[in-house]
Parts: structure tokens; sequence; C-alpha cells
């Protein structure tokens, strides 16, 4: 048996390798050989590159150790439920570090034991990991509330706030094409497409992934557009905590 030990972190998470040390100290109690993968990609996407290694890698028995499920996944219910399968056909047991229930997993047991608690840490997985994607869409959604708070205008070019946000709603919600958004808000086409990229590049960094990332995998794509990008947004980040802060403080006189 090998303890595969799954850290994912951003480029900037300062608890990388504290969260590495605590899960390779709790791996020792399995007396096995353990192998580290350490990912920078968002818990969102369902193909990583590190836990694609770690699955193909994999063999039945091995234990799969991560800190929490929120390190695992933020995926929707869909693609979630595709990593289960996933993980359960490489016949890898999943150890949660703060559930304890599943510490249980791998300890000898008899056969009605070991299905009350498949069951049960079915469903707190289940659990935990609904509300890991619902606070990163929370956290995402204030972001953006913030941004918009600050002024922060994503392409720098365009006049019309009021139409600006008009797009972005109608791109989130994804039930008009971009032709049919440009005519109903009143702009061309082509900003649409670009504050469309613009959006996607936005999201994909507050979920986590470098510039050098986003540029791989956006068509197209320009590293220094996309850093200019995100520097503005960042900006605009710190502008509006700023703001945020200064309220609190009035609010304490």
């Amino acid at each position: 048996m090998t303890v595969r030990i799954y850290v994912r972190a951003s480029t900037k998470d300062q608890d990388a390798e504290r969260a590495l040390s605590d899960l390779i100290e709790f791996s020792s109690k399995y007396d096995s050989e353990y192998v580290a993968y350490i990912e920078n990609y968002s818990g969102t996407k369902l193909s990583r590159p590190e836990l694609n290694r770690l699955l193909d890698e994999s063999e039945q028995g091995d234990v799969l150790l991560v800190e929490s499920v929120d390190r695992l996944s933020r995926l929707d219910d869909k693609d979630f439920d595709t990593l289960k399968e996933m993980i359960k056909s490489k016949g890898l047991l999943l150890v949660i570090l703060d559930l304890p229930t599943t510490h249980e997993i791998v300890k000898p047991s008899d056969e009605l034991t070991r299905r009350v608690l498949e069951v049960v840490n079915s469903m707190l997985i289940d659990l935990l990991a609904t509300m890991a994607r619902l606070d990163q869409q929370k956290r995402v959604e204030r972001i953006m509330q913030g941004l918009k708070r600050s002024g922060y205008k994503p392409s720098g070019k365009t006049a019309d706030a009021k139409k600006h946000k008009e797009v972005r709603d109608h791109l989130k919600k994804g039930n008009l094409t971009k032709a049919q958004i440009a005519k109903l808000v009143g702009v061309s086409e082509s900003q649409v497409y670009k504050l469309a990229r613009v959006v996607k590049i936005e999201n994909l960094h507050m979920q986590g992934l470098t510039a050098e990332q986003i540029t791989a995998v956006i068509p197209k794509g320009n590293l220094q557009e996309v850093k200019e990008i995100i520097s503005k947004l960042e900006t605009a980040q710190q502008r509006s905590q700023g703001q945020s802060n200064a309220t609190d403080s009035k609010a304490n006189l």
C-alpha cells in the first residue's frame, strides 16, 4: 500500500508547506511509503495535471490522503460524481485529515462496519464538497461586488459602465448568444467578445490559476494581456478592500 498525498494550493498559498508537513506526519501511522503530489491548479477543474498523475500511478488499496474536501474538490455535482467514480475505480481509499470518520476506513473491520463507514463518509464528503463549491461561488461574487463598488472597468475603454454591467450580467446567465447580447444592450458584438474574454481571465485567476496557466488554456493566449488584466483586477481588489476597511473603521467609532 502506498499513501498518495495530494496538496492543492495556489502559488501564493503560504499554508502549502504546513499542509504537506501535517499530511506526511499523519501518513506515518500507516507504516507505508508515501508519494506527494503538489497541485497549483484550480479545484473547480476536474482535469488537473498532478491529480491525473496521481490517479494514473495509483494501485488497488492505495490511500488518497488530503487535508480537507475543498483541497480535493470545488467541482459541480456532475464533475464531483465523475471524480468519485475515478477514485473508486482505482480502488483508492479516500482519507481526509479533518474528517476523522474517514481515518477508520483503512483499519481492519468486519463487513457491516465497513459498509456503514462507507455510507457515512460518502454523505459527509458530498456535503462538504457542496459547501466548498458554494463557498467558492460566494467568494467570487463578493469580489465582483467589491470591484463594481470600486468602479473597476476591465477593458479600460468602455465609457458606459451601465451597459458594461448589463453585458456582464447576460454573460453570467449564459442564456443568450453574444450577438443577442450585443443587440439587446446596444453595443458592438466585438465589445461583447472582448468583455467575455476579460471575464473568463478574471474568473480563472480568482479560481487560483496563475497568469501562465491562464495563457495556456484560453484561445490565443497572450501572457502580457493576461498579466495586465490580472494587475487591474488586483489593484481594484486592493482599492475595494481599502474602502471596506475604512467603512468598518468609521462604524467602530
